[in-house]
């Protein structure tokens, strides 16, 4: 199964690193596009930190590398859930940007912008699916619900050996309380038989 999800995961990922590398190479081509939606971001972004670059160019490079560096992790089966997960992000902008096919009126250019909107809703699609393979191992959820379990067993497994090990204590208590009164009661017998003795 390994082959079949490194496959998988080079293809996904190969659109990422050659569209990636095109933007952050030439970001003035898809700064025009990008516009609106890096418009939008300016307030946003400069409330988070005044210095964070705002212009389209700049944040169409910083994308850009953002699709590159994830698309290489992801191919290369490195950091997989957080590479998929950045493609994710950044497909979001760049969907918007690119493929608003609500804003165009020609029915033909509207059509063709909407299936490359569902192309990318697709892509982030699969980027999910990418972000939460485990390869086959446990879910982190599953092995935090089974350590529980375990931790329950175990605390049950202590508290039943701990009531036996009290138990025992108390029989064996018990036990040496009647030996110690037998032999109080025998050498009371032997000493009042002692004294009756001529």
């Amino acid at each position: 199964m390994r082959p079949v999800r490194t496959a998988a995961r080079s293809m996904l990922a190969a659109i990422f690193v050659i569209q990636g590398w095109a933007a952050f190479r030439d970001p003035a081509k898809l700064a025009g596009k990008a516009r609106p939606v890096t418009d939008r971001l300016e307030p946003k972004l400069k409330a988070v930190h005044p210095s964070l670059p705002t212009d389209a160019e700049t944040l169409v490079r910083v994308n850009g590398a953002a699709q590159v560096a994830g698309g290489l992790l992801l191919a290369t089966g490195h950091a997989t859930t957080p590479a998929a997960l950045v493609l994710a992000g950044s497909l979001v902008p760049t969907t918007l940007a690119g493929h608003a096919f609500w804003e165009i009126d020609d029915p033909a250019q509207r059509n063709q912008q909407r299936i490359n909107f569902l192309k990318n809703l697709g892509l982030i699609g699969g980027l999910l699916f990418a972000a939460l393979d485990n390869e086959g191992r446990p879910s982190l959820a599953w092995r935090s619900r089974n350590t529980a379990r375990a931790a329950r067993r175990g605390a049950g497994h202590t508290a039943r050996t701990a009531r036996r090990e009290a138990q025992h204590v108390v029989h064996t208590a018990q036990r040496e309380a009647r030996h110690v009164l037998r032999d109080a009661r025998i050498a009371r017998i032997a000493a009042q038989a002692g004294r009756r003795l001529p």
